[in-house]
């Protein structure tokens, strides 16, 4: 049965929040969420994301054909071929993608991923290796490149808090 949730974040890495609308259903995630941040400059982002098994305004069409290829703005990323995620900087949702997809909040393990990894607010478009260790329940750590950070997920697999970039705000 699918589970609706409404998640704030305080981004801290971007001097900003971020909430979002999301409904989990088995191993698929729909979202739709808004972000607002003053580090590195002034910005408002608006996103949707579908999974499923498989200085003014800017934009990016950022897709996955569900074959392992991707598109940016229409054109072809190849950089990307076998990446099935993205990750948008500053964004502590899609770091839930992975860990929900293997339960790594649950469940011991170790994974690599290809990820396409949206600058924000830049919006460029790169690869992106990761690594997501379970540490113990609700717990994993994010690593990639010389990066390292220990998050914390709540039960349903979302991030609660992700170490110098976002936290949720404690409930009243």
């Amino acid at each position: 049965m699918p589970v609706s949730r409404v998640i704030t974040w305080e981004v801290t890495a971007s001097g900003g929040y971020e909430t979002v609308w999301a409904v989990f259903d088995g191993d698929g995630l729909r979202a739709r969420g808004r972000a607002v941040g003053t580090l590195p400059e002034p910005y408002w982002i608006t996103y949707g994301l579908l999974t499923g098994d498989a200085s003014g305004s800017r934009s990016l069409d950022l897709r996955h054909d569900g074959r392992g290829g991707w598109t940016a703005d229409g054109r072809r990323v190849d950089a990307l071929d076998g990446a099935l995620d993205c990750d948008l900087g500053l964004c502590p949702l899609t770091n839930t993608m992975p860990v929900l997809r293997h339960g790594l909040h649950r469940t011991p393990g170790e994974r690599e991923f290809l990820m396409a990894w949206v600058s924000v607010p830049g919006l460029t478009v790169e690869p992106s290796r990761q690594t997501y260790t379970h540490l113990g329940p609700g717990r994993v750590r994010f690593a990639s490149g010389d990066f390292r950070s220990d998050l914390t997920f709540d039960e349903d697999g979302c991030v609660v808090d992700h170490p110098r970039l976002a936290r949720r705000p404690a409930p009243r």
